[in-house]
């Protein structure tokens, strides 16, 4: 035996005795020899291979490749050596190859041409072979064309009349690699982390999101911005990679809760630096409860507009028809609680001085001080009256310059204009306000006692009692 007879013999013991690899594994090799029907490739610490002299010329018949140089090929058989198959890996497979790949369940290589109706038609070396939408990814996609163009590994689900019908799958390939990895990735999954994944679906409540592995985790809508997110689509889109943050990790559940929104600062954080009490912002109602209106100041930040900081109109629920969803207006800021995420304000009359973005401070509410209200509400004891957004005072039954016998919502209808004087305020400031409704009459007596008097032609006086008597009577409200 010569020389290269034996070297060739040696090379093809050697490939007998290669170390275990798996069929349909694609490994990278050196050209260390080639023989007139077989090359043999060194693949490292596994030991040589075989391919055929056919896999390595091109459509010409031209030979390709030269002794030193490297391919990448699919093992085909590991049984009496390793077979390889460079075809395979390119698209350019055999019928025979094609059969062998189905009935070993080994990857092919295949380009997508063009979408039809139900998949895709994939050419796979000179054959034609259909991939169903289902089976071209793991998530559906909105939009097919997006695959047509590019190069996939498929598995042959069905091979039938010879080849002339090929049923192909990507998605089985994409899930045994997601379940190889699942274990891996469940390890990076911890609480605090910042992971990059890609949406699977979108629902009412959120978006599952693929973290590697086949590992799912919920993107709920509430997590998804600082702002309220009414449609969780109008965020993400399926197949779209995000990055998320890990919130929670149920082992036991096996549920694993992501946040959006987290990625970004909270401007709840800046708020004892950019509001005040007092100050008025510009605002979006953005929901209507029974107790009252949310108002979005900036994105992340509401308010509640308090059904209470309305003026009274003597209509249930009367308030509500001075705001609706998506109106746009001017709001003075009542209250913050920045431990517990509130602002309460108030919407300012259109208008108004404040309305313009002025800062006047409010009208003052002390003790002596003459006010013009809005009937509120009545009690056993007496009428409130709505003075401004946040600050409501009593009329005692005794300030209300009505006979007990007399009926006081009569003379006091809900959402009617009243003229006031504070007899008190206690503290905390605008808390506990005491009004007087009889001393605004009282006033009027004095006046028009001070006016009769003084005029030249005034008969004799008859006594201020019994004139006194007179007006409060004209004054007050006549029975019937």
């Amino acid at each position: 035996m010569s020389e290269p007879e034996e070297d060739f013999a040696a090379m093809f013991e050697a490939s007998r005795k290669a170390k275990h690899v798996e069929r349909g594994q694609t490994i990278e090799g050196t050209i260390v020899a080639i023989g007139a029907e077989v090359a043999f490739v060194n693949i490292g610490g596994k030991g040589e291979a075989l391919i055929e002299i056919a896999e390595l010329k091109n459509d010409e018949g031209v030979l390709e490749v030269a002794v030193g140089d490297r391919i990448q090929a699919v093992v085909m058989s590991t049984e009496g050596g390793l077979t390889l198959s460079r075809r395979l890996a390119r698209g350019a497979a055999t019928n025979k190859q094609l059969e062998d790949a189905f009935h070993s369940r080994l990857p092919v290589e295949g380009k997508i041409e063009r979408d039809v109706k139900g998949g895709y038609e994939v050419r796979i070396g000179g054959q034609r072979a259909f991939c169903p939408f289902s089976q071209i990814d793991t998530v559906r996609t909105s939009d097919p064309s997006q695959h047509v163009g590019r190069v996939y590994e498929f598995r042959i689900i069905e091979y039938k009349e010879g080849g002339r019908n090929l049923v192909v799958s990507r998605r089985a390939l994409l899930e045994e690699a997601q379940r190889a990895s699942a274990a891996e990735v469940r390890q990076s999954i911890v609480a605090g982390a910042v992971l990059t994944g890609r949406v699977v679906s979108v629902r009412d409540f959120g978006a599952f999101v693929d973290l590697g592995g086949g590992v799912q985790g919920l993107l709920h809508v509430s997590e998804m911005g600082w702002s309220r997110v009414s449609d969780a689509s109008q965020i993400v889109q399926p197949g779209e990679e995000i990055t998320v943050k890990v919130l929670r990790v149920d082992e036991d559940k096996q549920k694993i809760s992501l946040g959006l929104k987290q990625l970004t600062a909270d401007p709840w954080s800046r708020v004892e630096a950019t509001y005040q009490i007092g100050h008025v912002r510009p605002g979006r109602v953005t929901r209507i409860t029974e107790f009252g209106a949310f108002v979005e100041l900036e994105a992340g930040i509401e308010g509640l507009a308090h059904a209470s900081t309305f003026a009274p109109t003597g209509r249930r629920d009367g308030w509500s028809a001075s705001v609706t969803p998506g109106m746009t207006g001017t709001f003075e800021i009542l209250s913050i609680d920045v431990d517990k995420k509130r602002i309460g304000v108030a919407l300012v009359p259109e208008g108004s001085a404040r309305a313009g973005g002025s800062q006047p401070a409010q009208t003052e509410i002390v003790a002596g001080a003459r006010l013009t209200g809005k009937v509120e509400r009545h009690e056993k004891f007496g009428v409130f009256v709505f003075l401004a957004p946040g600050r409501t005072g009593l009329i005692p039954l005794s300030e209300t310059g009505v006979a007990r016998e007399a009926d006081v919502s009569k003379t006091f209808p809900v959402g009617a204009d009243v003229e006031v004087v504070v007899l008190d305020v206690e503290d905390p400031p605008g808390h506990r306000i005491r009004l007087s409704a009889k001393a605004v009459l009282d006033a009027h007596e004095a006046e028009e006692v001070r006016e009769y008097t003084e005029r030249a032609d005034a008969p004799p006086a008859e006594g201020f009692g019994s004139l006194a008597d007179k007006l409060r009577g004209a004054l007050g409200p006549r029975e019937k």
